[in-house]
């Protein structure tokens, strides 16, 4: 399947919530689905879901609506989760060992082979299996095990140390959870976690005294 040029972002992110329902509904035994009750169901726009999935190709059927098995098959396509990602986490504090007992990584398509921190308590030992490897070692052994995403869980002045490590190291895609904006060219893809501001934005709507 091509996928088309000048996806709007609202749409891509928007489908791993499809994905994550249909999943939810497969599971339960349920093997075809409207737009209405999957509108209904997350609650959203039914035209909004439509409209979304019309941007890759036509899924559904009249009268019928999609058929889950391949409309999953279809999304995870589109997402690039039909194939093994290569995760290497620095940073194995509160956040890090988190994620590494986080049931999601390493059952599916996201693999965290590396593990690495600069405590000399931490290194050498193991957190939820995976060996902590020395931050100094990072570019190294990014490029031996070719992993493709860092994830940054280091303190902000740390942070951008870390980030050129990891890209020397090949990985094209960073996930940053360190309160730091980090610099790079267009051709490495960061995404900013920073829960902070998060939840500055959830109370200028919540606060309505």
């Amino acid at each position: 399947m091509k996928k088309r040029k000048e996806i709007p972002k609202e749409t891509l992110k928007r489908l791993p919530l499809y994905l994550r329902c249909l999943n939810e509904l497969i599971l339960k035994g349920q093997t075809t689905l409207s737009s209405k009750d999957l509108a209904t169901i997350l609650p959203m726009n039914s035209a909004k879901i439509r409209k979304d999935l019309s941007y890759f190709g036509n899924f559904g059927k009249r009268g019928v609506g999609y058929e889950l098995k391949s409309l999953i098959v279809n999304i995870r396509e589109i997402l690039n989760l039909d194939q093994t990602w290569r995760l290497a986490l620095v940073g194995v504090g509160d956040i890090g060992s988190a994620l590494l007992s986080y049931p999601g990584f390493n059952q599916g398509c996201f693999q965290i082979e590396l593990a690495f921190d600069d405590d000399p308590d931490l290194i050498g030992s193991r957190v939820a299996g995976k060996k902590i490897r020395d931050s100094k070692d990072i570019t190294p052994l990014v490029k031996e095990f070719e992993t493709q995403i860092g994830i940054i869980a280091v303190p902000a002045e740390t942070a951008r140390d870390i980030a050129d490590r990891l890209i020397r190291g090949g990985v094209t895609g960073i996930i940053n959870f360190a309160p730091e904006v980090l610099d790079h060219n267009e051709e490495i893809k960061c995404t900013q976690i920073d829960i902070e501001t998060e939840l500055s934005k959830l109370t200028y709507y919540v606060d309505e005294t």
